[in-house]
């Protein structure tokens, strides 16, 4: 190995051990409580190192969430996957979401700027949208199958993906006072109801 890979190799290193530490330190203490001198601290390097690599919290924020949407993008894959139907897939998909959500609060607090500013604002791609995507794919295919009006998949879509995200979010900001069966209860209830609705 020549010495350009080997610093190319060690300069990957330390921005991989930046934004590990940077999520270690998110999930310990809090995202509010992240700063650039507490990720130096981590993995033993001075401040200017991590700004090297990142020119302020924010990108290293961004690139965590990222990582999320990634992480979730596959989960919505595979249970899209696992059915043929698309009243099935549309169950499955919000299931996974509902699920991955609560699995890795971290991820989804940033992500979705829940008690938080939303990281990577003007910067979107492709998969911060990929579960509305696919919940509008299984809305029209559900709509059309059932003679309904297509031109209301959008609309009604984006109605489900809110009702969603607002479940988790209360659950996620008031967990102390709301039982958890409650909310996945309501959950179910409404992907049930909204299905037959189209």
């Amino acid at each position: 190995m020549g010495l350009h890979e080997r610093r190319q190799r060690e300069k990957e290193n330390i921005r991989t051990s930046i934004l590990d530490a940077a999520f270690s330190l998110a999930k310990t203490e809090g995202w509010a409580s992240l700063s650039m001198r507490k990720i130096a601290d981590a993995i033993e390097y001075s401040a200017p190192v991590v700004y090297d690599h990142f020119e302020n919290k924010e990108a290293i924020l961004y690139e965590i969430s990222l990582n999320g949407f990634h992480c979730l993008h596959i989960e919505l894959l595979k249970a899209q996957r696992g059915h043929d139907n698309p009243e099935d897939q549309l169950k499955a998909i919000v299931d996974a979401y509902w699920k991955f959500a609560f699995k890795n609060k971290e991820y989804y607090q940033l992500m979705f700027g829940l008690g938080m500013q939303c990281s990577g604002k003007g910067m979107m791609k492709e998969e911060f949208s990929s579960f509305q995507d696919m919940l509008y794919d299984c809305t029209y295919k559900i709509i059309k199958k059932n003679g309904s009006n297509p031109d209301n998949a959008c609309h009604m879509s984006h109605a489900l993906f809110s009702a969603v995200h607002g479940l988790i979010s209360i659950m996620m900001m008031r967990n102390d006072d709301i039982p958890s069966t409650m909310n996945k209860t309501t959950l179910d209830e409404t992907v049930s109801a909204f299905i037959k609705s189209l």
